[in-house]
């Protein structure tokens, strides 16, 4: 295996290994025992029953947006790209890898890179979307959250947080925008610039296409939605192993804002700040000294696993050189990227 990816997925696991040891152990307690020996293997099979559908809704978005741009995949090529997403993310900086995996997977199955790239936003503009229109919901019907906000302010930001779709969209169509990214760029190297107004190009152009096919869209987004709320649907299907009462839409609405906050997270795959956050937030609905059990248990379940698999399809896809291909991928200047096809 190629050395520099052999290091990188040693130092990977260590670290996931590390964190998951010191939640559990910061966190458990004695008493713990009582509810873990209680527990349903049975819903092992739940949770991993949600998480297969989950990312079948994931695939079915993929084919949606791919038929939105002319894109042919097959089952097999569906398959490939969502799981590389998982592999390449959590093994290079910021995820950025996992946009790259698609692109290349997509481009090995014969979508040009200009359309795989609007496909690949479009993804993450969905996703991102969704949660942000969940917000209101949450913090609406979740006082435990809220319960130091005023009225008010919760008012004002759940139309904020409604609002922004909106906005972005209007936005897009004046040339503020590239106002906004020459002054808050205007001090960085030329590369940074450049990269910055090719980003937010490319960005323009896929809401663009999503304009031109609304109803498609609008499947899309409702897949979208599905595919996320199934992945998150493993902690409370772990939660009813321990027999113990708690709200569903509680625990949905708290897995939302989690999984919010990690599309931001500068850590793999959100590793350490996941965990942790999954604590604070659930430290009073699960018995105490069974949370760091349960965070563990949760993204080994909607992270680690699927990353195993998609290390297994893209390596036996691309070769233990799938790194240095990406670094590549990420390097190519947009016009020669554009030759080549």
């Amino acid at each position: 295996m190629n050395k520099k990816l052999l290091l990188r997925l040693t130092v990977l696991f260590g670290f996931v290994l590390l964190i998951s040891a010191a939640v559990i152990y910061f966190t458990f307690d004695i008493r713990a025992l009582d509810y873990l020996t209680l527990f349903e293997p049975r819903c092992i099979l739940l949770a991993l029953g949600c998480l297969t559908v989950g990312l079948l809704f994931d695939g079915l978005r993929l084919l949606t947006l791919a038929s939105i741009t002319d894109g042919q995949l097959t089952l097999k090529q569906v398959v490939n790209v969502v799981l590389s997403n998982y592999f390449l993310a959590l093994v290079t900086p910021g995820a950025s890898g996992g946009a790259i995996a698609q692109v290349m997977f997509m481009r090995k199955a014969g979508v040009p890179v200009a359309k795989s790239t609007v496909v690949v936003l479009v993804r993450t503009i969905m996703s991102i979307s969704f949660l942000i229109l969940l917000v209101p919901v949450v913090l609406h019907s979740d006082r435990d959250i809220v319960k130091w906000m005023p009225a008010s302010v919760l008012s004002v930001v759940s139309v904020a947080f409604i609002s922004l779709p909106v906005i972005a969209v209007l936005l897009m169509r004046t040339r503020y925008p590239e106002r906004i990214i020459f002054w808050f760029t205007r001090k960085f190297s030329y590369t940074t610039r450049r990269n910055c107004y090719i980003w937010y190009q490319q960005f323009k152009h896929a809401v663009i296409v999503m304009g031109r096919h609304p109803m498609m869209v609008l499947r899309a987004f409702v897949e979208s939605g599905l595919s996320l709320l199934f992945i998150y649907a493993t902690v409370p299907a772990y939660f009813a192993g321990l027999n113990i009462d708690f709200d569903l839409v509680q625990v949905m609405g708290r897995m939302v804002l989690l999984n919010l906050v990690l599309y931001f997270s500068p850590t793999p795959g959100g590793s350490g700040i996941a965990e942790a956050g999954f604590v604070v937030l659930f430290s009073n609905i699960l018995p105490e000294g069974v949370e760091g059990i349960m965070a563990v248990l949760w993204r080994f379940t909607a992270e680690y696993l699927p990353f195993l698999l998609g290390a297994f399809v893209t390596i036996r896809a691309f070769g233990s050189d799938v790194l240095n291909m990406a670094s590549v991928k990420s390097k190519t200047k947009p016009g020669k990227d554009a030759a080549s096809r």
